[in-house]
């Protein structure tokens, strides 16, 4: 094992960055046990085990708690982003490894130490205690028995001792450590001169010999792959649609049902008059009846009506004003009045435990959805689930008349009511892109397809589309003729030589620069500082360079050529150390080093693990967008 932790141990500083993004040892919390119940479909296997999707979106949902948890904005994108689920997948990965490894090991976590843990977790306490009560329902609410959740909390927590004990053997010398913080907080003042290739294109001249020559020694390169044209039948929820109703009482059924989802945030602006009961309840009725026709007569003159007679001495000054409001908000019979109002309105008196109002709704924002608005969206919706219920249905029995059949699609077609289509003649990578799936394009090219013309197996190429297909032409590989890639041999042959006529003369000036020889004029960038962290603007190649260079003596050059063709030269004007003089930066910056060092020796660990076992990644379920 600590062979292969040597092996790994490469570029501490940007394992240490993956290893914070991946935190692949870390307790994902309690989420990780709770809502695990169901789910066939796996997102990976490890050594024949399955991570369920259930359990990889239960991490995605931790990843999400713990970024709000510590304040941060949760933007959707990132947690639907390739990236981060990659990341999050590797964790799922690396525990079950582990969880295996220290099987093997016989790593323990004693009764006391399991039931101290629990004891402590923040999802079970109460007023600064641990809650029985809260245990258990929590357990019950999840469908999880304590044994099973205590065995996952027990099996995480072997996991972090093992991670501990592998961390625990990093060790970095004082002398190494602190030359290595000061590199690690170094600025370096830079500029960059180009030397591009495009540039020496026109003193690059191609012979038609060279071209055919080129051709003749690299036929290999210029082959059409074998290519088939695709009869398919595609069983789709979409294509089901039109085969499934939904009546205007469901769409109304699920509104009601919904009520509170198409509601909104509504917010109503009004205005009221309040007549107190007071000692005459009768006389304060008359008084407000008077008041209400006075309004009535010239609703103008609401706000003026509301200053001289209204008892509700916080909003009489302003006219009645009662500024803007929720449901929930008010006493239930204003709330009522006001919310079954249209704008400009004025009620008749309401009566509240607070007297007689008269209210005018001046505005309303937020609105609800109606069920007249939202009709056509349900319904299309309910139609949609109807048809994935068919889908659903219906797949079991595709599949195996596609395969009992295997003759012709003709019958499934028939059966299912499906428009048979037919593809161009694509090869095998451009049948993957258009059908999505790799799967389906290996059947195609099976024996079985191809040579024994039968249907292929059906596949999910994606959620809710199943698809077979049978070849109706194929054509084997066959080699590009020399018309067709001439032109192309041409380019390539003389962009290498500019690249060389670029390269030479780059390290000519580079030469010249290194001797203190200057005076050639050179279009260098305005400089820049960076460090580590922050490149302003300089490419990924050009910062692999520039704290590469030695700067004992400066300015300082290197040159290499770029992935674009060009030759940059490097040059390094100045160095500053950004690492604080006091006791406590150099103590805060080795306590980053060392805790770098530490997951580099963890990431070495990981990677030991996973290169013994069969891990297979189901990456059609993996990066398919969320719903």
């Amino acid at each position: 094992m600590l062979d292969a932790i040597r092996k790994h141990t490469q570029g501490w500083l940007a394992k240490a960055i993956l290893a914070i993004i991946t935190v692949p040892f870390a307790l994902f919390g309690i989420d990780s046990y709770l809502n695990q119940a169901g789910g066939n479909v796996a997102v990976a296997t490890v050594a024949g085990e399955k991570i369920s999707v259930q359990e990889f979106s239960n991490s995605i949902e931790s990843v999400r708690n713990r970024l709000q948890s510590e304040g941060q904005k949760v933007d959707a994108a990132l947690l639907d982003s390739p990236a981060l689920k990659q990341s999050v997948l590797d964790g799922l990965i690396t525990r079950r490894l582990v969880n295996k490894e220290v099987q093997r090991e016989h790593f323990k976590i004693s009764d006391e130490q399991l039931n101290q843990h629990i004891l402590s977790m923040p999802e079970f306490q109460e007023n600064g205690k641990f809650s029985e009560d809260l245990y258990q329902k929590t357990l019950q609410q999840n469908k999880l028995t304590a044994a099973k959740f205590e065995s996952g909390i027990r099996s995480d927590m072997v996991t972090q001792q093992a991670r501990d004990g592998i961390a625990k053997l990093a060790f970095a010398p004082k002398a190494i450590a602190e030359k290595a913080l000061q590199f690690a907080f170094q600025q370096r003042e830079v500029s960059t001169v180009d030397v591009k290739a495009v540039d020496y294109i026109k003193q690059v001249t191609v012979t038609p010999e060279q071209v055919k020559q080129y051709y003749e020694q690299h036929k290999d390169k210029f082959k059409v792959p074998e290519q088939v044209k695709l009869e398919f039948a595609l069983l789709s929820a979409a294509g089901l649609m039109n085969q499934v109703s939904v009546s205007d009482q469901e769409v109304k059924e699920f509104y009601d049902a919904n009520a509170a989802k198409f509601q909104g945030d509504e917010q109503r602006q009004a205005s009221h008059i309040l007549i107190n009961f007071g000692q005459d309840k009768a006389a304060a009725k008359t008084k407000a009846l008077d008041v209400l026709a006075q309004v009535k007569k010239n609703p103008k003159r609401f706000e003026e009506l509301a200053i001289t007679n209204s008892q509700d001495t916080g909003t009489a000054t302003k006219g009645g004003d009662l500024g803007s409001f929720g449901r929930g908000a008010m006493v239930k019979p204003f709330e009522d009045a006001v919310f079954a109002m249209k704008v400009n309105q004025v009620s008749d008196l309401v009566e509240s435990e607070f007297g007689y109002h008269i209210i005018k709704l001046n505005g309303v924002t937020g609105q609800s959805s109606s069920f007249d608005q939202m009709k056509p969206q349900i319904k299309a919706e309910l139609i949609f689930q109807k048809a994935q219920a068919k889908y659903a249905e219906l797949s079991e029995d595709f599949s195996n008349m596609v395969y009992e059949q295997s003759a012709s699609l003709a019958p499934v077609a028939k059966k299912y009511n499906l428009q048979l289509q037919t593809t161009q003649l694509m090869s095998r990578a451009d049948g993957a892109k258009y059908f999505k799936s790799d799967k389906l394009m290996n059947m195609a090219f099976s024996d079985e397809v191809l040579k024994e013309k039968r249907n292929s197996e059906a596949v999910e190429v994606s959620p809710n589309n199943l698809v077979s297909v049978r070849v109706v032409e194929y054509k084997p590989e066959a080699p590009r003729s020399f018309d067709e890639v001439k032109s192309g041999i041409e380019a390539v042959l003389k962009l290498e030589q500019a690249v060389k006529l670029a390269s030479d003369k780059g390290a000519s000036i580079l030469a010249k620069l290194k001797s203190g020889d200057t005076k050639e004029p050179l279009d260098w960038i305005s400089s820049v500082i960076v460090d580590r962290k922050n490149a302003q603007g300089l490419s990924n190649g050009v910062m692999n360079q520039v704290f590469r260079i030695n700067t004992d003596k400066l300015p300082a050059y290197a040159g290499f050529l770029d992935e674009n063709k060009t030759y940059v030269i490097v040059k390094v004007i100045g160095v500053s150390n950004q690492l604080g003089d006091d006791a406590d930066s150099k103590q805060t910056a080795a306590s980053e080093y060392e805790a770098a060092v530490a997951a580099e020796y963890v990431s070495a660990y990981a990677a030991s693990l996973r290169a013994k076992e069969n891990i297979k990644v189901n990456t059609s379920v993996l990066f398919s967008k969320a719903e």
